[in-house]
């Protein structure tokens, strides 16, 4: 494969229909705490408390998954907040994936044998791609790859900064060493309540064939019927974070729309 092409002359292909239009209530996780940041910056945080609380209140209200962060290893590029993280495994009966700050097979392992279900790579597809090969040929599907992007291009370091590759191009290199399932983050939305970035969900679905887990900027439960309708696309699922803590509606609320669906 030519990974030199620019994803701007890529021609969409058409990815696989997900089985299932999936939410993930989201835990950030910083200094211990249940946090929010508004888009990715670490000095407009809001704190909403314990991790393991929102953990049993988003199973209580029906979470299948949750979709938990580690801040604090994003940042340190190295896992800070492990054993919290594996409690919340632990503790509940649902399935978890987890990124922040995974840079080694070892902490892979870690995660994977500790009751995570699956683990984001994300820094690392920029800066380490072979460690995201050798994770993807050892672990498969476990292996979620989180592209976050700014005006285009992937950002790195828990979104401190920019690197000079666009989302597409990532993608397509990853998926021919066989990812299945992208995270995109549109950096921009994140946190905003201002709707997600569907154009440029779908066009990463479409590009790479894969299927896309749509996170940032979920304001209404249109937003997420308007995502599950693409699901033909291979959009898979949504993250859901400031709307659920805001209380813009519930988690049953919004399994129940898209289910509606």
């Amino acid at each position: 494969m030519n990974n030199n092409l620019s994803a701007d002359t890529l021609q969409p292909i058409h990815s696989p229909v997900p089985q299932k239009f999936t939410l993930y209530p989201a835990i950030d996780i910083r200094g211990g705490q249940c946090v929010r940041l508004l888009k990715g910056d670490y000095h407009q945080e809001t704190v909403y408390g314990s991790p393991l609380e929102m953990a049993a209140k988003w199973v209580e209200q029906g979470a299948e998954w949750l979709h938990v962060v580690d801040l604090d290893g994003a940042k340190a590029g190295e896992p800070r907040n492990q054993d919290l993280i594996l409690d919340i495994a632990r503790s509940h009966n649902v399935t978890v994936q987890v990124g922040g700050g995974i840079r080694s097979m070892a902490q892979v392992e870690m995660y994977l044998k500790g009751g995570i279900q699956r683990v984001i790579l994300g820094t690392s597809a920029i800066k380490n791609p072979q460690f995201v090969y050798e994770a993807l040929a050892a672990f498969g599907k476990r292996i979620v790859i989180g592209l976050d992007a700014r005006d285009g291009y992937v950002a790195t370091e828990g979104w401190l900064e920019s690197s000079a590759t666009k989302a597409e191009e990532v993608a397509l290199r990853l998926v021919d060493q066989g990812a299945q399932t992208f995270i995109f983050t549109d950096i921009s939305k994140d946190g905003t309540l201002s709707g997600p970035n569907v154009e440029a969900t779908v066009r990463l679905a479409r590009t790479s064939g894969a299927e896309v887990i749509a996170s940032g900027g979920i304001s209404s439960l249109d937003d997420l019927r308007t995502l599950e309708a693409q699901a033909e696309h291979g959009v898979a699922g949504a993250i859901i974070g400031k709307a659920l803590y805001q209380g813009v509606f519930t988690l049953q609320e919004a399994l129940q729309a898209v289910r509606g669906a």
